[in-house]
């Protein structure tokens, strides 16, 4: 059965404190952790992804994102208690792909880009069973930035970039993009205690 968490985040609101134990009280901090977790794992890549395009060009950016990231992603999710990886509409690796839940929030996100929202301010997140669990969602959109981003996903990449990019995804999706487009976002699974 699937329930919106900000139904409960309304009536946290509008009731006032919640009891320690409350599923509210346990879905709001499974958010906040999801959330602590993004923030986590989007410096941390950001940071690796700039160092290494000072260190060796975009070519080196790619490596990291092949080899780097999935690290960086386990090390966010044994941190924060959570599942946490990257995925979008566009992939460069399909075993990013979207799923249906996924799907839907990329898709809202894209069309409240298109209608003028503010990139850094798009997340999705809902409540839902799984596996007998009850589990927070939670996605938090990744705008395409100028630098770093572009020099991978953008229109007019380096010859030698578009050659790295196939030699390592050839099933790549992620390109032609620019600044404030939706690149993908995070999306973090978090089980409610």
């Amino acid at each position: 059965m699937w329930k919106a968490v900000v139904t409960g985040v309304a009536v946290l609101v509008l009731t006032g404190p919640i009891a320690a134990g409350d599923s509210r009280a346990d879905e709001a901090a499974a958010l906040a952790e999801a959330r602590a977790a993004v923030k986590d794992l989007g410096a941390k890549l950001k940071d690796q992804l700039v160092s290494a395009i000072k260190a060796g060009g975009p070519v080196k950016a790619i490596e990291v994102c092949k080899s780097v990231a999935q690290d960086l992603a386990k090390e966010a999710s044994a941190a924060h208690s959570v599942a946490i990886r990257r995925t979008a509409l566009k992939v460069r690796n399909p075993l990013n792909a979207p799923d249906d839940l996924e799907r839907r929030a990329l898709e809202d996100f894209a069309a409240k880009l298109a209608a003028g929202a503010d990139p850094a301010s798009l997340e999705h997140y809902e409540t839902v069973a799984e596996g007998g669990k009850t589990v927070v969602r939670y996605l938090k959109a990744i705008p395409t930035a100028a630098e770093p981003c572009l020099a991978c996903h953008g229109s007019a990449l380096a010859p030698e970039v578009t050659q790295a990019i196939e030699a390592s995804y050839p099933e790549d999706q992620a390109t032609g993009f620019k600044p404030g487009d939706l690149r993908g976002a995070f999306s973090v699974k978090v089980e409610v205690k």
